[in-house]
């Protein structure tokens, strides 16, 4: 039953079928075309011949009736062949004066035709046995004018064209036949790749890991697409592997706060005389801030790997000078550090709360590390706005200097609580440069520290 409902609906074949069966309704369309064709062109084509075989011998039996009687006529002009089937030499009476051997036909026409004129009278049968193409000549003889009726023979022209017309029909289904099963192995060859491919991806599960979909040999479509999915499982697997070092990485950061809050808790439960204002300023309040930025920057993450676009939804105009003042403003009220700038007006395109986190990001950076001073610049140049952020501290050393862009990477030893980051700051600064197609390289400050620059591409560039 379901076999049957699937054949009755074409929507349900497979790619194989269907191709078998369109193919094979082309060719069919096409031998019925150049069947018909051929036959038509064929038949034609022996009618015109065997009537140009009837004109030439009216011709000749006109060219001697001109010079004699119908009697004294040449017999072999009266002859029959496989083209002539009958010949009759006909008075202005309509008496029969002579005619082919072995023919009692009777009148081919009772019309007459005019010395020096011709006429074709198409398709007659004078009796049952006979089936000609007439045409007739009107000619003056010594003894008068007669008409010379000359018949082309249909039947070898029929038979001819019907065993050609049989043998196209014998022959025709059979190249059908091979045609559909030469489309339908070759299309099963093209296609066994593909079904490879499918049984693979299909064995493929979230937990295994450096899988990969069988390539075939050569260059084709097949070829591309499976070196194309095996491309995309590479970075799946480059993803997962990601994300659970992310989850790792968060867990274990969780993980400490988490504990001395724990911990603190616990010790005031069984001695609530030790929850005190040391306690809390000293163990839970730093340890709760801690979770709190840890968990807006693990959120600020999760939302740019969800939707790494969305800053360009929320694209305007952009002051970047605006920005570094503002920082420079607040680093002066909340840090010893010196903040020297030199800001020069600089518009980018962007969004304006996700550059603010990139310029802040940095600059909470540089004042962790800095000694004593800050430098905060933008300059625009032909390749885009440029942000520049520098500190006089220890500086980072060449090897990790691409590495700190990564998730929970830090570089402090010992790591402080106080003064350490959570290890997310400079990934989410490279994320957001990344989402306004620009870059963002650590390089060593001249005269020692480090030096932070960002190139973000403007619309005049």
């Amino acid at each position: 039953m379901n076999f049957a409902s699937s054949i009755l609906h074409p929507s349900q074949w497979s790619v194989r079928i269907r191709s078998t069966v369109a193919s094979t309704l082309v060719i069919a369309f096409c031998l019925i075309i150049a069947g018909a064709a051929l036959v038509l062109l064929l038949a034609h084509s022996l009618q015109l011949s065997a009537q140009d075989t009837s004109d030439a011998r009216a011709t000749q039996i006109t060219q001697q009736l001109a010079e004699r009687s119908a009697t004294e006529l040449d017999p072999s002009l009266l002859s029959t062949d496989s083209q002539i089937g009958i010949v009759q030499i006909v008075s202005p009476d309509h008496q029969v004066l002579a005619q082919s051997p072995g023919t009692d036909s009777g009148l081919l026409s009772g019309q007459t035709v005019d010395p020096g004129q011709s006429a074709s009278f198409g398709r007659v049968e004078p009796s049952d046995d006979g089936d000609y193409w007439l045409i007739g000549r009107g000619v003056t003889t010594p003894t008068g004018p007669v008409t010379v009726f000359v018949g082309a023979d249909r039947e070898p022209v029929e038979s001819v064209v019907t065993a050609v017309a049989a043998l196209l029909a014998i022959v025709g289904p059979f190249v059908l036949g091979l045609a559909a099963f030469a489309t339908y192995r070759l299309v099963g060859s093209a296609l066994a790749p593909v079904e490879r491919i499918r049984a693979r991806v299909a064995s493929i599960s979230s937990g295994s890991h450096g899988e990969r979909v069988p390539v075939p040999s050569g260059n084709d479509e097949i070829a591309r697409l499976a070196r194309t999915m095996n491309d995309m499982l590479a970075r799946l697997d480059e993803g997962a592997q990601a994300q659970q070092r992310f989850v790792s990485d968060a867990s274990h950061e969780l993980r400490s706060p988490l504990s001395t809050i724990t911990t603190a808790l616990e010790l005031a439960h069984r001695r609530p005389e030790l929850l005190d204002d040391a306690l809390i300023e000293d163990a839970l309040l730093p340890e709760a801030r801690r979770m709190c930025q840890l968990i807006d920057d693990l959120l600020t993450l999760a939302r740019s790997d969800e939707n790494a676009h969305d800053h360009h939804r929320t694209a305007t105009d952009v002051d970047i000078d605006d920005i570094l003042l503002a920082e420079k403003t607040r680093v002066a009220g909340i840090s010893d550090v010196t903040v020297t700038a030199a800001i020069a007006p600089v518009r980018v395109t962007g969004d304006p709360r996700a550059l603010t986190r990139l310029v802040r990001n940095l600059v909470d950076n540089a004042v962790r590390h800095a000694e004593t001073r800050i430098w905060l610049h933008c300059f625009h140049s032909r390749v885009g706005a440029h942000i520049v952020i520098e500190d006089d501290g220890p500086g980072i050393p060449e090897a990790e200097r691409v590495r700190i862009f990564d998730r929970f990477v830090r570089l402090d030893s010992p790591r402080s609580r106080q003064g350490g980051g959570t290890g997310l700051g400079l990934a989410i600064a490279s994320d957001i440069a990344t989402a306004h197609g620009g870059t963002i390289t650590a390089t060593e400050r001249s005269g020692g520290g480090t030096r932070f620059e960002i190139v973000i591409p403007t619309t005049e560039d």
